[in-house]
C-alpha cells in the first residue's frame, strides 16, 4: 500500500520511479560488481575465471530481491545481503573475489551515479521538449505587443512572446549546467573502506578508471569511504535551480490568469471542476502543483548541505535521509517537468484581453517614449520628467486619457504634431529589440535540439 504521493502513483512517471525501485537498484548493485571483477581480472588482481563466473551469476538472475531481503533480515546490513546473495550462486573456489577489495559504499556511491545518470536521460529529454514548446509559443507571440510590469505595475510595452523566450533562454542554461556537471557528481568509487584503494594497491586508480568507462561514469579524484557530499549537494543545487525556474514560469501564469489580468489561462478539459462549491471556477491547479513541489524541493536542498559534513573518514549521519532526498529530488522534477509540459503546450492566450489591458493606464504607458522624444528634442531630461509626471498624474485624477492631456496642456503640446503623437501612442512602434532577441533564442534553441540529436546518435 502506497504511503507518500510518490508511491501512489500521484506523482512521477513510471519511468522515473522504476529507476528508483528495488528490484532495479538490485540490478545496478550487480551490474557493478560485475564491471568490478571484470577490471581487476584485466589487471591481474582476481583469475580470469573468476571474473566471467561473477559476471554469469551477476546477469543471471539467480540473485533475488526476496533473497536479499532475506539475507537483510538477519545481517541487518543491505549491501552485505546483496553480496552475500551474489556469492551463494558462485563456487567455492570464486567466493573469496566476490566484492573484492572493495567497501560497502563503494556500492552504495556508485549505484546512486547510476540511478542519476538514468535519471537525467530523462529530465534532459523533458526540459529539451518544453524548451521547444517554449520557443515555438516565444515566435507565435513575437508580433503581440503586451503590458510590461515591475513591482506590478504597468512599466512598459514588451512583445508577448518575450516571456516565454526568456524562459526559453534560461532552460537551456540548465541543460548546460547539467552537462557540465555530470564530470562533478556522477562520480564512480572503488577506492575501498578508507578511500585509499586498499586491497587493489597500486592498481587501485586504474581499476576505478576501467569501471568507470564500463558504467559511462567518471572516476572520483579523492575520497574517503564515501565520494564527498558536496557532489551530490550540486545534484539538489541543480534539481532545485531547474524547479525553481519552473515555479517561476508557474507563478507568471497564475498572476497572468488572475480575473483581473485575463491575459492566459491553464486548458480546461471537458468535464473539468474548478471548485466543488462555485461552478464557473477555473483555477491554474497545474500551475500551483508545480509551484507547491517547488517548496518541498528546495528543501532538500538544505538536508545534502548538511550532509557534507561527515566524521573524520564517514559516519552514517548521510545515508538514511539520501534515501529520501535522492530519489525524491530527481522524480519531483520529473513531474514539475511533465506538468509545466502540458500547461505550457495547452495554454490559452487571449490576444484580445493583452492588448486591452496595454490601454488600462488611459496611455499613462508610453510615458517612457514621451519622454524618450522630448529629450531627443533638446528638452532636459529632469525638466522633460517632472512635466511628463505632472501631466500624467492630473490626467489620472481627472480620469482622462493621457494623450488628451499632453494635447490639452500649455507646455507639453507645444513639442509634438498630432502624427508625432500618434506615433509614440502606436504599441506597434515600440519593440525596439524585443523581436530580435525572440529569433536570437530560436537560434539557441534549435542549435541546442540539433546538438542533442547528434550527441543520441
Amino acid at each position: 500500500m502506497g504511503i507518500l504521493p510518490i508511491d501512489s502513483g500521484r506523482y512521477g512517471s513510471r519511468e522515473i520511479k522504476k529507476i528508483f525501485d528495488e528490484q532495479k537498484r538490485l540490478e545496478y548493485i550487480l551490474e557493478f560488481e560485475a564491471a568490478v571483477a571484470l577490471a581487476q581480472s584485466d589487471h591481474g588482481l582476481i583469475p580470469k575465471s573468476a571474473s566471467d563466473e561473477i559476471n554469469f551469476q551477476a546477469k543471471s538472475g539467480k540473485i533475488t530481491l526476496a533473497r536479499v531481503k532475506e539475507l537483510e533480515s538477519t545481517t541487518d546490513h543491505d549491501m552485505a545481503s546483496v553480496v552475500q546473495a551474489l556469492s551463494e550462486e558462485c563456487s567455492v573456489k570464486v567466493q573469496p573475489w566476490v566484492h573484492f577489495g572493495l567497501t560497502s559504499n563503494d556500492i552504495v556511491d556508485t549505484t546512486t551515479s547510476m540511478q542519476l545518470r538514468d535519471s537525467f536521460e530523462i529530465i534532459e529529454s523533458k526540459i529539451r521538449e518544453l524548451v521547444f514548446i517554449l520557443s515555438n509559443k516565444a515566435e507565435a507571440f513575437k508580433n503581440l505587443p503586451a503590458v510590461g510590469r515591475t513591482h506590478g505595475q504597468h512599466a512598459s510595452l514588451i512583445p508577448f512572446g518575450l516571456k516565454f523566450a526568456v524562459w526559453a533562454a534560461e532552460m537551456v542554461k540548465h541543460l548546460e549546467r547539467i552537462e557540465e556537471g555530470k564530470k562533478r557528481f556522477l562520480l564512480c568509487k572503488t577506492l575501498g573502506v578508507v578511500g585509499t584503494g586498499s586491497l587493489m594497491g597500486d592498481k587501485a586508480i586504474e581499476i576505478q578508471r576501467q569501471v568507470s568507462s564500463i558504467l559511462n561514469l567518471f572516476p572520483v579524484d579523492a575520497a574517503t569511504q564515501v565520494i564527498p557530499r558536496e557532489r551530490l549537494a550540486e545534484v539538489q543545487f541543480v534539481l532545485s535551480l531547474i524547479g525553481t525556474s519552473l515555479d517561476k514560469i508557474a507563478i507568471e501564469i497564475r498572476n497572468l490568469q488572475r480575473t483581473e489580468i485575463g491575459e492566459v489561462a491553464e486548458e480546461f478539459k471537458t468535464g473539468q471542476m474548478g471548485s466543488s462549491a462555485v461552478p464557473v471556477k477555473r483555477n491554474p491547479i497545474k500551475s500551483e502543483r508545480v509551484s507547491s513541489l517547488a517548496k518541498l524541493l528546495r528543501s532538500l536542498l538544505n538536508v545534502a548541505m548538511d550532509n557534507i559534513s561527515l566524521w573524520h573518514e564517514r559516519d552514517l549521519s548521510n545515508s538514511a535521509n539520501e534515501r529520501f532526498t535522492i530519489p525524491m529530488g530527481v522524480i519531483l522534477l520529473e513531474e514539475m517537468l511533465s506538468t509545466m509540459i502540458k500547461v505550457v503546450g495547452g495554454l490559452s492566450v487571449k490576444t484580445e484581453k493583452i492588448r486591452s489591458n496595454i490601454d488600462i493606464t488611459k496611455g499613462q504607458i508610453f510615458a517612457e517614449f514621451v519622454l524618450e522624444s522630448l529629450v531627443k528634442k533638446g528638452v532636459p531630461r529632469i525638466e522633460a520628467y517632472r512635466d511628463i509626471q505632472r501631466v500624467a498624474f492630473e490626467a489620472k485624477d481627472r480620469d482622462l486619457h493621457f494623450i488628451e492631456a499632453i494635447k490639452n496642456d500649455s507646455v507639453l503640446s507645444g513639442y509634438f504634431t498630432l502624427d508625432e503623437l500618434k506615433y509614440l501612442f502606436n504599441p506597434e512602434n515600440h519593440f525596439a529589440s524585443g523581436k530580435k532577441i525572440i529569433e536570437n533564442v530560436s537560434l539557441i534553441v534549435n542549435n541546442q535540439i540539433m546538438s542533442s540529436k547528434k550527441s543520441t546518435q
